[in-house]
């Protein structure tokens, strides 16, 4: 999972909290997972650094001032990854820019539509048809949630269920697409 992070500056974009809540969720999941997790951050010194709600304060930050997150010091990080899960902020900076350089590096990209956001809701809007566009995955983060499950069986389910019962927060978010 990758994370464009969210800042201190952060709350200027639409629906703040329930993004951090999401975004949350979606760590949450991966730590259980046992998933990689790759965080940057666009420009801390002046933009801030990732805010403590996340709970990534164990996870290396990449710093950046490109917009994509496909800096030379991730790069080598991601490995073989073929699947990259998104969340994070701007859709229309960041999240655009890595997905659209993650697929030309032929990389799956699922972008969590309910954990990203822009500070205006155009912005979000079209920059997701953008990214639809060049063959993300648009996607919620239950779906991402299960989809990585695929089985009740699977010997993490019992874990990541309790994320899935407490509901993504209903802010219209994924209505506004």
């Amino acid at each position: 999972m990758a994370s464009r992070a969210i800042s201190r500056l952060s709350p200027k974009n639409t629906y703040f909290p329930e993004i951090v809540k999401t975004s949350k969720r979606m760590v949450d999941a991966a730590k259980i997972l046992e998933m990689p997790i790759f965080v940057t951050e666009q420009y801390p010194k002046g933009l801030g650094h990732t805010v403590s709600d996340l709970g990534l304060s164990d996870i290396k930050k990449y710093e950046k001032t490109r917009f994509s997150m496909c800096v030379p010091d991730l790069l080598p990080a991601l490995g073989d990854s073929k699947n990259i899960i998104l969340v994070g902020i701007e859709a229309h900076a960041c999240v655009l820019q890595t997905t659209l350089d993650l697929l030309e590096k032929g990389k799956n990209v699922h972008v969590v539509v309910d954990a990203v956001s822009s500070r205006s809701l155009p912005d979000r809007k079209y920059a997701f048809k953008q990214m639809d566009r060049a063959g993300a995955v648009l996607t919620t983060s239950e779906c991402v949630l299960l989809g990585l499950l695929q089985d009740a069986s699977h010997p993490k389910f019992k874990e990541v269920q309790k994320l899935i019962l407490e509901p993504a927060p209903d802010c219209g978010l994924v209505a506004k697409i």
